[in-house]
Order: C-alpha cells, then sequence, then structure tokens
C-alpha cells in the first residue's frame, strides 16, 4: 500500500503463499502490490534486515560537540551518581551564552548509552524460587494516604501487615501506635493463628523503627524477645540488610496492592469515615478475606508445608508495675490514667497492647482502659465515672484540675463548661457542671445529656441543672395493689376424700 512500510510479517506471508499461487494472488494476500513482490522476489532479504545496510546520516549539527569530549566526559568520569539535569545545569552555568535546555533530552539519552559502554557495574537482582510453606514476611507500612476517619475525626494509623511468600496469603492489622514489638508480636500471632500454621522461616526488616530510641541493653533485650517468639513456632528468625529494601520485595511491593486494593474497596464503599475503630478493622478484614479467597488454592498447597501451631501464644505485650496514687491513677510512659478509687494504694500489673491496657490485681483482671500515647507533653486518659463521686463533695476542685479538659465525656460537656465559667461565678460553675457531670453518671444517661446541652447552647441558653435533673428523674411508679385470700384449713379436708385408697 502507498505511504505504508512493509513489514516482516507481510514479507514472509508472501513468500509462503508464492509456493501455491501466483505471483498477483500471493501479493493479495500478503497486502503488496505484485511490483513490491516482484522486488522481493529478486532480493529475498527482509525489510528489518535491509535497515542495517542503510548509511546512517545526521541532518544537523550535534549540538553538545564543543562540549562533550572537553566538559561532559571528565565529570562522568571522576564523579560518580551525577545526574544529567545536574551536567546540563553545570554547563550552563559555564556557558551562560548558550541555551541548553532543548538539548536536555539529547544529552540524557547520550549519558545512558555511555555509561552503557563505560559505566560502573550496577546491582544485580537475583530472583528466588519459593517453596512451600519456606518464608512469611512481616513489615509495616503507613496508611495516611487512605485518609479513614472515625465518626469525623482522622486517624492516625499504619497496617502491620504479613504475607506467605508462596502461595500470597495475607494478613493485616491497624496499628495506631509506632512499629513496636507488642504491635509485631500481637500482629504475627494473630496471622499465624487465622492461618493455622507457621512457615520454617519469618523476615522482616531490621527491625530499628522499634529499637532506635532505645539504649544498647534495651535493644538487646527486645532482640531476645523477638528471637523466642519465632522459636515458640519453630520458625527461623531472619532480616534483611538495613537499608536493603529489595530483600524483603515480596512483602514491601505487595504494600502498594493492599493500599490500591483498599482505597478502590473505599471508592466504592463511597464514604472513608468509620462509626468506630472496630468497623474499620471489620472493613479491612473483609477486604483481605475477599484476596486471599483468590489464593486459595496456592494456599492448598503451602497448608501441608507448614508447621503446627503450639498449644498456647505466647506473650505478645509490655508488662509494668504500677501503683495506684491517692489521685485515683498511675503514670505510665508520661501518660496519666485514672480507675476507680477502690484501687488506691494497690500495685497493679500492667499489660500493654497496640491500643489498650489490662490491668490485673494479683492474677486477676479488674480493669481494662483505652491506651494513650504522649506526643511531646504528657497526655491523660481520664474516665469521669472514676472520680465523679469525690468530685461531687469537692466541685471547686474542677477549676484548675491538671486534666480537666480530658474529664468531659463529649464536646457538648466541654462547650457547656466555657460558656458556665465565662458568664457564672467560678463557684457556681464548678457546681453546675458537675451536677452535670453526677447526674450523667447515675442516670446512665450522657448521651441525651449531651443532646439537651446542645439544645441548649443553641439557643443562647445556659444550661440548668434543676431542670435537667427534674427531666431526668427517674419515673416514680406506684406498686400494684395486691389482696391475698388464704383459704380455711378444713378445706383442705376435701381434697383428701379425693385420694382413691
Amino acid at each position: 500500500m502507498p505511504g505504508h512500510r512493509i513489514t516482516d510479517q507481510q514479507v514472509r506471508l508472501y513468500m509462503d503463499s508464492r509456493r501455491k499461487h501466483t505471483q498477483r494472488l500471493a501479493a493479495a494476500k500478503a497486502g503488496l502490490s505484485e511490483r513490491t513482490g516482484r522486488r522481493f522476489e529478486n532480493d529475498p532479504r527482509l525489510p528489518s534486515q535491509k535497515k542495517l545496510d542503510l548509511p546512517t546520516t545526521n541532518s544537523r549539527s550535534d549540538p553538545l560537540a564543543p562540549v562533550w569530549e572537553s566538559e561532559i566526559l571528565p565529570l562522568l568520569g571522576t564523579t560518580a551518581g551525577l545526574r544529567p539535569i545536574t551536567i546540563l545545569e553545570e554547563i550552563e552555568r559555564r556557558h551562560p551564552e548558550t541555551d541548553w535546555r532543548p538539548c536536555r533530552r539529547t544529552l540524557e539519552r547520550r549519558i545512558r548509552t555511555w555509561k552503557a559502554r563505560h559505566g560502573g557495574e550496577q546491582e544485580v537482582i537475583f530472583r528466588q524460587l519459593q517453596r512451600p510453606g519456606q518464608r512469611a514476611l512481616s513489615d509495616f507500612t503507613d496508611a495516611a494516604d487512605l485518609a479513614i476517619t472515625i465518626a469525623g475525626q482522622p486517624v492516625a494509623h499504619r497496617l502491620y501487615h504479613f504475607t506467605l511468600a508462596y502461595s500470597g496469603w495475607e494478613h493485616a492489622e491497624v496499628v495506631l501506635g509506632g512499629e513496636s514489638f507488642t504491635a509485631l508480636a500481637q500482629g504475627l500471632q494473630n496471622a499465624l493463628w487465622a492461618l493455622g500454621g507457621a512457615p520454617e522461616e519469618h523476615r522482616t526488616d531490621s527491625l530499628s523503627a522499634a529499637f532506635r530510641n532505645l539504649d544498647v541493653a534495651a535493644q538487646a533485650d527486645l532482640t531476645c524477645r523477638y528471637d523466642a517468639l519465632c522459636a515458640h513456632y519453630r520458625m527461623q528468625a531472619s532480616r534483611n540488610n538495613r537499608g536493603v529494601a529489595h530483600e524483603n520485595g515480596s512483602i514491601e511491593s505487595r504494600h502498594g496492592h493492599l493500599k490500591t486494593r483498599l482505597d478502590q474497596a473505599l471508592v466504592l464503599r463511597a464514604s472513608r469515615d468509620f462509626d468506630t475503630l472496630d468497623a474499620y478493622r471489620r472493613f479491612l478484614a473483609e477486604t483481605l478475606g475477599r484476596h486471599n479467597a483468590r489464593q486459595r488454592k496456592m494456599l492448598e498447597l503451602e497448608r501441608p508445608h507448614l508447621h503446627p501451631l503450639p498449644d498456647r501464644r505466647t506473650t505478645d505485650c509490655d508488662e509494668a508495675s504500677v501503683v495506684v496514687t491517692t489521685s485515683s491513677g498511675f503514670s505510665l510512659r508520661k501518660v496519666f490514667y485514672t480507675v476507680p478509687s477502690r484501687l488506691i494504694g494497690h500495685r497493679l500489673t500492667i499489660r500493654l497492647f497496640d491500643d489498650h491496657l489490662d490491668c490485673l490485681l494479683g492474677g486477676a483482671l479488674v480493669l481494662t482502659l483505652p491506651r494513650g500515647r504522649a506526643k511531646g507533653t504528657r497526655a491523660h486518659v481520664v474516665d469521669y465515672h472514676h472520680v465523679i463521686h469525690s468530685l461531687r463533695r469537692k466541685p471547686q476542685a474542677l477549676l484548675n484540675l491538671v486534666y480537666r479538659d480530658e474529664l468531659f465525656p463529649r464536646t457538648a460537656c466541654r462547650r457547656a463548661w466555657d460558656v458556665l465559667i465565662a458568664a457564672l461565678d467560678p463557684r457556681l460553675a464548678c457546681r453546675t457542671m458537675v451536677g452535670l457531670l453526677g447526674l450523667a453518671h447515675e442516670r446512665a444517661c450522657e448521651a441525651e445529656i449531651a443532646t439537651a446541652l446542645e439544645a441548649d447552647l443553641e439557643a443562647g441558653r445556659l444550661p440548668d441543672l434543676g431542670e435537667l435533673t427534674r427531666r431526668f428523674a427517674p419515673v416514680e411508679t406506684k406498686m400494684p395493689s395486691v389482696t391475698v385470700l388464704l383459704p380455711a384449713a378444713g378445706s383442705y379436708d376435701r381434697l383428701l376424700t379425693r385420694i382413691v385408697p
């Protein structure tokens, strides 16, 4: 066809058809003209072979010729790691009279060719053959790009990610804190028990993110704990070299795939906001479940090669011992936690998990608290139910209370306090606010009181403790009058006559 280049495939088709058909028919089958077919019969070389014989001509002069050998090659030979754009900027600095910007692509291609011929050796990636049951990998990945919110509030978190190198089975969990040993141990054990077995080897990165803020003794302690964790499941602990991410590539590449699947699922969900953290965790588990269903056949091949699990889990938390002070609380890792006042003076064993604390008195679990984290300064995790009975006897303590802002259970309570302290005498404001908290505690109507406070604030009214007390007072019900008629004792004799001897 005029204006179209002849391809090697057309020529081969023409030659095959020419064995059985005439020159005209064979040319028609190959999409050639009869004259072109005749030319290829006289010279059977393919078009690609003929291009090699064409002389190379350059229609314009080389724009880099004045500086290539004298300036660019010395830079490439003496300074490793220079980017083409850096070299171009250096040439522009040396020769400002010339516009070098149109030469950028030419320079990049020429430097690439020069490095292929004269450059140094590059690192080689050796692809590995994975055996079933041989290796599992763990890592943490930041999930900020997912823009997840809980009840409208952004939640800063990352994901613990576990995968089997052979089958591609995956497990992921929400981690609210950092890359700690607790998060690793808890996530790894949850993954193994969900899988139903353990591989021969467990590979991570260097775990420096969990250890870098600790001294040498603490690093050694955490390393021993990690080795003991792997030994409990008969896994060999291995780590890739520091800063060499591709050695952990089986999971590094899957981080992006996991977050892409989650992002697409969120798009289909049409919302990135979840009512509770547990709802987000269920969403994560469902998304991974659909992925793992596609890996079922490969997993069935790998499952017989996994080690059986031990009889029980091992420790997946940190432990600390604290004494409850007269403030009805304790401080742990720069966070103050309140507890019921009946525990004042007692020593508690605290088990720290990623998102909560278990408080044990002796060997009995007495309390579970949400875990707090200090961001630069001290933080407080306060439950007003723990201290309201004492605060009602000392309402003026609210005015300068250290954890006053954290004491209010809802935003409406905090707003009500700001309005009360601005409009009333501080003593009256304290008594009113403490009375509202006490009413919410006694009547278990925290949400209802918050709604009522919101309505008063929107209407520009001050909260009225007396009116709210009457509204949420218990409903009095009258006891029904019950009349009990006692039968005469002689009436039981008639029952005896009905007994058949």
